[in-house]
């Protein structure tokens, strides 16, 4: 094979692989109450509907106890694949991701509309999430706003001056959210 072909090949691989390589990096990592249809090809008795329990696992016949939390849907596909392998030679697992329900962010307080709000964006501000819930109620105290994020380190508040916000000023304080934020309107 001569250089200009190997560059060529070299070029379209990189080419073809570059966006699949980006792809698996940042696909949707599952959480706790999320749902799934887990299948198993030429197997209608091994499809069915699966919810990310507490512990982060789901149940799947023949399969039992699998660990999906933190996986993306090509890692739980193999997961599966591998512990049907002892009944099954060579399964071919499809797992699609029917609700996000673990990916949620809670607003509470003098709000519109309280409640659970699924983060459809990785990039969704408190701000954003606010006219998601259709505002502030006017007894509203916005500069006193609060965003509670639990981690392995413990539960930080960060504080939000909303008022501020909106007229252009304290600008650091539009918080990125993330899943399992809960925003404290007093």
């Amino acid at each position: 094979m001569s250089f200009f072909s190997r560059f060529v090949a070299i070029f379209l691989l990189a080419t073809i692989s570059g966006p699949l390589l980006a792809q698996t990096e940042s696909a949707y990592k599952l959480r706790h109450g999320d749902s799934l249809m887990v299948s198993v090809w030429r197997d209608d008795a091994l499809r069915m509907q699966v919810r990310v329990l507490p512990d982060g696992s789901i149940t799947f016949p023949l399969a039992g106890r699998v660990e999906v939390v933190g996986l993306s849907t090509p890692e739980v596909e193999a997961r599966v694949a591998a512990k049907l392998k002892k009944y099954i030679p060579d399964p071919v697992v499809t797992v699609a991701i029917t609700a996000a329900d673990g990916n949620q962010v809670y607003v509470l307080g003098k709000v519109v509309r309280p409640g659970a709000v699924p983060l459809v964006s990785p990039e969704t501000t408190v701000l954003q999430m606010l006219s998601q819930v259709g505002g502030l109620d006017r007894f509203a105290d916005g500069n006193s706003i609060r965003v509670l994020r639990h981690s392995a380190q413990g539960t930080r508040i960060l504080p939000v001056r909303y008022d501020d916000l909106v007229k252009g000023n304290q600008l650091d304080t539009n918080v990125m959210l993330l899943p399992g934020d809960t925003i404290l309107v007093p």
